[in-house]
């Protein structure tokens, strides 16, 4: 599909151009402006059948992140979810996407940070701060959260949708937390602390899904990363400022640092998870809250709040190896319940 236009060389079945835009297919009659940007979702995912991996393998899910993409391609991404570009559940594909805009993101992130670190360290400005801590906190839990929105195969929640998710998500869940830490202030611990933790969480991911349009697992797993990125980023600004404020210099930096790196395994992972578990337990069904003493449910929140407890824990020698094994162990997870989300799309669509 070479672009008579550009001269850009295009995946077989798409409608426009990647680069220039230019049209290929033209009916010949006036098109409405609904029609115009319907068709995007036919192709938004940008991804050739061929291309896309049944099986979880790294290296078959991550291929795209190192191949050039133009500009044109992240816009189109990012209009995915609307009602005009939300598409059919026969034209979604079950098989295993190939998400490369959360790299792009994250290295955008990554070079806003170096420049604000620049300025707070060789400059001494303290103009910069402000920004290398939100930059520092949220630099990480944004780009993890974008693949989990390339991994929405129904595509059906705009972005607009997941950032206010985590803006509102995010503080509510921490509100709530500090409500459940009132109430157990004399029984803190590691174990209480993940219980309360990830209850806050979970609640605020049940109001967000009870809205029929969250249906799909994948769906679950995109709200709950959503919320889990606010609290996590959050979190993190806080534990930056109050190290820059009570300690040296050094500990703010690793305070960001480490923070940053742990965030996707922690709570934006136990976050997806829980979300994951709500809307297999709902599927097409009205939320009540009976549904959270299924099995399905309780199994993966109490594994949840196991990983959240374990990575409290002041065990001798923890940190780091003990987290980056919980890490991956979370991680494991988060692809099964990938896989079994991309299964539940493929098994709607039979019944179509």
């Amino acid at each position: 599909m070479k672009c008579s236009q550009c001269d850009y060389s295009n995946p077989e079945a798409v409608k426009f151009c990647l680069k220039c835009g230019e049209k290929f297919f033209k009916t010949g009659k006036q098109e409405d402006d609904n029609s115009y940007f319907y068709e995007f979702a036919h192709y938004v995912d940008m991804v050739p059948r061929f291309e896309r991996s049944v099986e979880p393998k790294f290296q078959n899910v991550f291929s795209r992140v190192f191949r050039k993409h133009s500009e044109l391609e992240a816009e189109r991404l990012f209009i995915v979810g609307t009602a005009l570009t939300t598409p059919q559940l026969s034209e979604v594909k079950d098989t295993w996407p190939k998400p490369w805009l959360f790299a792009r993101v994250f290295v955008i992130a990554l070079i806003a940070f170096a420049g604000f670190y620049i300025g707070v360290s060789i400059f001494n400005n303290a103009n910069f701060i402000p920004g290398l801590i939100i930059v520092g906190a949220f630099a990480v839990p944004i780009a993890t959260l974008i693949f989990f929105w390339e991994m929405n195969a129904p595509q059906n929640i705009a972005i607009y949708r997941v950032m206010y998710i985590v803006l509102i998500g995010g503080i509510l869940s921490m509100i709530a937390s500090l409500v459940f830490y009132d109430i157990l202030r004399n029984h803190i611990n590691p174990f209480t602390i993940g219980i309360a933790e990830e209850l806050a969480k979970a609640i605020i991911v049940m109001i967000f899904v009870t809205d029929k349009k969250y249906k799909y697992i994948l769906n679950g797993l995109l709200v709950g990363a959503a919320v889990g990125a606010g609290f996590a980023a959050f979190e993190t600004a806080g534990y930056a400022l109050r190290a820059l404020l009570t300690e040296h210099g050094a500990a703010f930096y690793i305070t960001i640092l480490w923070r940053g790196l742990f965030s996707p395994g922690g709570h934006i992972a136990w976050a997806a998870l829980t979300g994951a578990a709500i809307c297999k337990v709902k599927g097409d069904q009205p939320f009540t809250y009976n549904m959270l003493f299924k099995f399905k449910f309780l199994r993966i929140f109490i594994l949840v709040v196991i990983m959240h407890a374990l990575w409290d824990t002041p065990i001798p020698g923890m940190f780091p190896f003990g987290h980056v094994f919980l890490m991956a162990a979370s991680w494991i997870v988060v692809f099964l319940m990938i896989r079994a989300g991309l299964k539940q799309v493929g098994e709607r669509k039979l019944r179509i």
